[in-house]
């Protein structure tokens, strides 16, 4: 049906706790509602007209009497809660095992390894927050020239550095050694994620920078069928480091979520062969959620909602939009963590948005209802996991 879609991945805006969310200690969040609450409403009037006021009831978002989009939400199958399960269940590729975590920091033969193979000695071994424990440790690091190591609740080995102090070819080097010689077997975490920062004491901030080296995806995905049947899939953001630089024809890194929404513009005006374009925007995750900023998080909600506007005119009538996310991040719930909640789903095409009737596609049992739809679209077998919504939205 459609020659081009677009999956912009909203990272972390999660839209309420999901069913299982009480194993994961989330039953309380519900990160779009609670952000609009300190809000006092959130001004989102484009995502408001494609019907997001009609999936759960949020301050300031009216409930559009004819919704110019489908829409519902989406529970994660996956075990876990975080990026890379979020995406790789996007793409087709649910994940059964959850990937190892480590609340009191990693076991001694892990950054006994670490030093070995990169012959450095080590700061942090801690959970931390990435902001507070440069801020600790900055000075420290600086002196001895010792990388910052930390985790938090989520399945990553990071490591930060100074850029003036461990150039960033370096830094990178020491996550790849991470990835390939060190967190592995057992020990496979989901991410090794570079964290450069810059400044000086009192005033370290973190840089554009940041590299992620994810673990290759189990199966294979819907972004590898596709390239593999002479597709175009474009990767925008962080997308190529989400699914190991696997399943992609081109790919464009962003600083932000304004230069990603740059960017999607720039594609959507290009004469692109048929494909996917996916884009995470990380910025609503990486600078908000974590940081327990509501306030940040709502303009910079706001802030989509007006980009989406000049996006949104720019689609041909044979694009198709599809806006979700890939877990949630509440700010304002206890802890820095992400939350296991159910992500939006929104789906516009021009067609759809001249229909006067309302296109509701319910709660979907999970994510991988997105690769499946796209499959279809482009003609791929039938993907095995996941029900695509095509003929609903076609109807």
């Amino acid at each position: 049906m459609f020659k081009r879609i677009f999956v912009i991945v909203l990272d972390s805006v999660g839209i309420g706790a999901a069913p299982d969310a009480g194993e994961y200690g989330d039953q309380a969040a519900n990160t779009l509602a609670h952000v609009a609450e300190w809000n006092d409403g959130l001004n989102l009037p484009v995502l408001a007209s494609m019907g997001l006021g009609l999936i759960e009831p949020i301050a300031g978002i009216r409930k559009a009497l004819h919704p110019i989009a489908a829409f519902g939400k989406m529970a994660e199958l996956s075990r876990g809660k975080d990026t890379t399960s979020g995406h790789w269940e996007l793409a087709g590729c649910p994940v059964f095992t959850a990937f190892p975590v480590y609340p009191g920091g990693f076991p001694p033969d892990i950054i006994d390894r670490f030093k070995f193979y990169s012959g450095l000695d080590v700061l942090g071994n801690q959970v931390a927050s990435g902001t507070e424990i440069i801020a600790e440790l900055g000075e420290e690091h600086m002196r001895t020239g010792r990388p910052i190591i930390y985790t938090s609740a989520d399945s990553v080995f990071q490591i930060a550095a100074h850029e003036r102090v461990i150039p960033l070819e370096r830094l990178y080097e020491l996550c790849k050694i991470a990835r390939d010689k060190v967190c592995v077997n057992e020990h496979a975490v989901g991410r090794i994620i570079a964290r450069p920062f810059i400044g000086t004491a009192g005033n370290y901030t973190r840089t554009a920078n940041r590299h992620d080296y994810s673990l290759e995806p189990p199966a294979a995905t819907v972004l590898d069928a596709l390239k593999q049947a002479g597709f175009s899939v474009v990767g925008v953001g962080k997308i190529a480091d989400i699914y190991a630089n696997r399943g992609l024809t081109k790919s464009y890194p962003t600083k932000s979520n304004q230069h990603g929404m740059m960017v999607l513009n720039e594609l959507a005006a290009q004469n692109l062969p048929d494909g996917l374009i996916m884009a995470n925007l990380v910025d609503f995750d990486s600078r908000y959620g974590h940081r327990n900023d509501a306030g940040g998080y709502a303009k910079a909600l706001e802030q989509f909602d007006i980009a989406l506007a000049s996006f949104k005119a720019k689609l041909r009538a044979s694009d198709l939009l599809i806006i979700t996310a890939d877990h949630g991040c509440d700010p304002t719930v206890q802890g820095t963590d992400h939350t296991r909640e159910y992500v939006p789903l929104l789906v516009y095409y021009h067609g759809l948005a001249q229909r006067q009737t309302k296109v509701n596609l319910g709660i979907r049992a999970t994510f991988a209802d997105v690769g499946a739809t796209v499959a279809a679209n482009f003609g791929l077998p039938p993907w095995p996991y996941g029900q695509s919504f095509l003929t609903d939205i076609s109807r």
